[in-house]
């Protein structure tokens, strides 16, 4: 199960990165079925799948946090292996319900804000800005959201289909591209997208965000930030972006072209005029 979970955390098949966090820590319940010998061989077990399971997309601030979490709840505290493993069982389920709670909690304030009649602009795919528009739209809310498609993997498609579900969502899907357009054309009351985490003065998000919030803030159209307060990190986290691969671009290599492909890319938070998460709202 870790590398299975390894391997898809890899290939990104998990868009969220809270949903990647929590399917990490659920991974290493594996260990509690295996046999040792020794408290150290478990720990040095426990130790390898966690920095495996980390390294598997070190962009993640969430998969980061709980697996340095786990390992440092058990590694040095246990007298046994028996005791080991309770503590593993206690850890991974204590950070589940940390990611999970501060994710609902963040999608909950951030549905409080969305007004009947609102139209916004969103970005890729972020499972908390989801239910939090959902959450908003079982209470009543009417509203029209313009979705980006997030090219080359498309996963805004996935957003905007997930919105036409919903009741009194009108959902509208246009090419990247065409972010400038609307942020003119339609004039949204605001631009809602979700965090892979926030590291001092930079907001990391899938690529594309950078030149939805620069154009944002040119035509004077608020940039709202959605996520668990989690993924808000002041140090103890260096954030490194990743290249996907040159295939999901153009599918034939063509000679003289080198294909760039980078998963994230860094937005100043001084684009960013609100960010919403567990703990409330924060204004910048």
């Amino acid at each position: 199960m870790i590398d299975e979970t390894v391997a898809e955390i890899r290939e990104m098949q998990t868009h969220s990165s809270s949903v990647v966090a929590v399917k990490a820590a659920r991974a290493l319940g594996e260990l509690l079925d295996r046999e040792y010998a020794t408290l150290d061989e478990f720990e040095r077990d426990l130790d390898h799948n966690t920095g495996a399971l980390r390294r598997a997309n070190p962009s993640h601030a969430s998969l980061h946090r709980a697996m340095r979490a786990v390992a440092d709840a058990v590694i040095g505290t246990a007298e046994s292996v028996d005791g080991g493993k309770q503590l593993l069982e206690t850890a991974i389920e204590r950070e589940v319900e940390r990611i999970e709670t501060g994710k609902r909690e963040a999608a909950a304030n951030a549905a409080r804000t969305f007004e009947d009649g609102e139209t916004f602009l969103t970005h890729d795919y972020s499972s908390t800005v989801l239910e939090a528009v959902e959450a908003a739209a079982v209470d009543g809310a009417h509203m029209t959201a313009y979705v980006t498609e997030a090219r080359p993997r498309f996963l805004g498609r996935k957003t905007a289909r997930t919105l036409a579900g919903m009741d009194r969502v009108d959902s509208h899907l246009a090419v990247d591209a065409a972010a400038g357009y609307l942020l003119r054309e339609v004039d949204p009351d605001r631009v809602v997208v979700g965090m892979d985490c926030i590291v001092g003065d930079t907001l990391y998000n899938r690529i594309g965000t950078f030149p939805i919030a620069a154009a944002a803030a040119e035509v004077d159209v608020p940039v709202v930030v959605v996520g668990s307060g989690t993924k808000v990190i002041d140090d103890g986290f260096r954030f490194e972006n990743e290249s996907r691969p040159p295939s999901e671009v153009m599918l034939e290599p063509v000679d003289g072209i080198t294909l760039e492909n980078p998963a994230y890319d860094a937005t100043p938070i001084s684009l960013v005029d609100e960010v919403i998460t567990d703990e409330g709202v924060r204004e910048f």
